[in-house]
């Protein structure tokens, strides 16, 4: 048996006889009726899932960290991410990331295997026609010993094993499929979110670490002029060997610590040009002060808005609806199975007589009727493990509303906290810069000993990188 290979001409033909009236008026007529009504009760079949309703949300209505203020609550977001990182080289690095970054890519490919999976089960509700042709030839022997050769061709169009879908069982795993797709969108923006966010992260700590650096090569400079003039004092006679070696290992000290920060720098670099997936990308050589980088401010709003503007939080809710059509799907797997083969072609001895007004026309009409009776409790295990699931989806539903509000609680109470520090470690700063100019004085002038100026450099060194520090997390 083979297929048999049709010219356009021919496909015309058959597809023309096949829709000619082939059986008695009557007949016909019940026929229409009958597929009409088996059509109709598939397309309107009854669901089992269970009712969804959206579970509770377990959080406060209100941050602990602050109150809220009516421009926090009223002020529009940023429509974009470019409303919110205006730092053009910035921008530049998100929008190469987004276009190379592999993570983000296997992400984006992942959509499309949904995309693709909810199309295949979609395509279950529907019958699929088959235009088959086939030959056939045989030999048949009499008592007399005689032999009578036949052939025997056909072609037609079927439908075969098209489930009919009264108690919604493929319907329940279409939705299934289809909210597994929305939750896999939903993640592929969680997932944009995350790398917009890990690009600027490390954007600002290649621009911390560039100030650091600018800040430990000026303390540099003033070691070796120190080291001088000890060197000079010690030759008159005014310092001894005690202050030239305190000063040297000052010196030295931060040539270690610009050392290190060189070697993060680099770190810092690397990391920067793996997420972006542009290994040959050329920062910008002049350093961006961290006051330079403003970014917009970002409101608030109330904790049920988490809901709605969270895609991790509707991704769990996605996959939670889908786990919710699947218990109906199981539940559907209890009841009868009602399949539908059907087939209509043209039967001729001669396949060029195939297409002629002579051809034998022939029709099949086959339903099938499966009923579960025995199946050693595998249908309710089914039921059971998808409704165990679906209790497992509500509590990673809930955990991801929870996780979120303590996400922005965090992100709060550190916003409150690092802009006092910052206004505190700024105030520190500018008393560390000015006890270093008076010890100083007093040490040219005699008045001081060299370690009181010691003291005071390192207190301003490390004021300065810890003042830098607070603005990068701000």
């Amino acid at each position: 048996m083979k297929p048999a290979n049709f010219s356009a001409k021919q496909m015309t033909d058959l597809m023309t006889k096949l829709l000619q009236p082939q059986l008695p008026q009557r007949n016909l007529l019940q026929a229409k009726r009958i597929s009409g009504l088996l059509i109709a009760a598939t397309l309107a079949s009854c669901s089992l899932n269970p009712d969804y309703q959206r579970p509770a949300a377990p959080i406060p209505a209100n941050y602990a960290a602050t109150a809220l203020s009516d421009d926090s609550i009223s002020k529009p977001a940023p429509s974009s991410w470019e409303q919110f990182f205006t730092e053009p080289e910035l921008q530049q690095l998100i929008l190469i990331a987004l276009e190379n970054n592999r993570d983000y890519r296997i992400t984006a490919l992942r959509i499309e295997e949904a995309r693709a999976q909810y199309g295949i089960q979609r395509a279950d509700r529907l019958p699929t026609v088959n235009a088959t042709g086939s030959y056939e030839r045989s030999r048949t022997i009499f008592a007399q010993g005689q032999t009578f050769d036949a052939d025997l061709y056909r072609v037609g169009l079927g439908v075969s094993d098209f489930e009919l879908d009264f108690f919604g069982r493929v319907k329940s795993l279409s939705t299934a499929a289809l909210q597994e797709y929305f939750a896999t969108e939903q993640a592929r923006q969680t997932a944009r979110t995350s790398l917009i966010t890990e690009v600027a992260v490390a954007y600002l700590n290649v621009r911390a670490l560039a100030e650091r650096h600018v800040i430990a090569v000026e303390t540099l400079a003033s070691r070796e002029i120190s080291v001088a003039r000890t060197q000079r004092r010690l030759t008159a006679g005014i310092d001894n060997a005690v202050d030239l070696k305190s000063a040297e290992l000052q010196l030295e000290t931060t040539r270690a610590s610009l050392a290190a920060l060189r070697r993060e720098q680099a770190q810092a670099i690397n990391t920067l040009l793996l997420l972006i997936g542009q290994q040959d990308f050329k920062l910008s050589a002049n350093s961006t002060a961290l006051d330079t980088l403003q970014f917009t401010a970002l409101p608030i709003g109330l904790p049920s808005e988490l809901l709605e503007r969270r895609p991790d939080i509707r991704a769990a809710e996605h996959r939670l609806q889908a786990a919710n059509a699947n218990i109906g799907a199981a539940r559907a797997a209890f009841f009868p199975r009602i399949a539908l083969t059907t087939n209509i072609g043209l039967v001729n001895e001669h396949f060029f007589k195939l297409f002629g007004g002579s051809s034998d026309r022939a029709w099949s009409f086959n339903p099938q009727l499966s009923i579960p009776i025995f199946n050693y409790g595998r249908n309710k295990a089914s039921l059971d493990l998808v409704k165990v699931r679906q209790e497992i989806s509500v509590a990673e539903y809930e955990k991801a509303i929870q996780t979120a509000f303590s996400e922005v609680n965090d992100v709060l109470v550190a916003k409150q906290q690092i802009d006092a520090q910052i206004s505190a470690q700024a105030k520190v700063t500018e008393v560390e810069r000015e006890r270093v100019r008076l010890a100083t004085r007093r040490y040219d002038r005699g008045v001081a000993n060299y370690l009181e100026l010691l003291d005071a450099q390192r207190g301003l060194f490390d004021a300065e990188q810890n003042l830098v520090q607070l603005k990068q997390l701000a």
